[in-house]
């Protein structure tokens, strides 16, 4: 698995690892049932701490995008929960919107980019045997 953390940002490491891990679900690059790297595994390919990518782990599991056990490890949820955005995931779009708007991008082009976002997928990788 490659991610690509920007270690000069203000977003914690953790949260760029949950972040992109729920890219990569939504956007069909990890499948459900898909296998992700054992937090040692993870934390020595991208140069952090074990603990950090606990933690990306632990809140990708509570949010319902991941599933553990002890024989398969962490795998790619059948499927999140249908509960809706998050307050943190309003407030981020909200941002966003704003921002777009502030600089003068037209209503249809961010609904296009949005629309775009939101139907791109594609599959691949190995499945958890469960």
């Amino acid at each position: 698995m490659l991610l690509t953390l920007d270690f000069n940002l203000d977003v914690p490491i953790y949260q760029q690892i949950r972040d992109q891990i729920v890219l990569g679900v939504a956007q069909g690059r990890l499948a459900p049932g898909e296998r992700l790297p054992s937090i040692r595994a993870l934390a020595q390919e991208a140069g952090v701490n074990m603990m950090t990518v606990n933690k990306a782990y632990q809140l990708l599991r509570q949010e319902g995008y991941v599933v553990s056990d002890r024989r398969s490890g962490v795998c790619v949820a059948g499927s999140p929960p249908a509960t809706g955005l998050e307050e943190r995931t309003r407030r981020a779009l909200r941002l966003a919107v704003s921002e777009a708007r502030l600089h003068a991008v037209p209503l249809e082009e961010l609904l296009e980019l949005c629309r775009s976002y939101y139907n791109q997928s594609e599959t691949e990788g190995d499945k958890c045997s469960n």
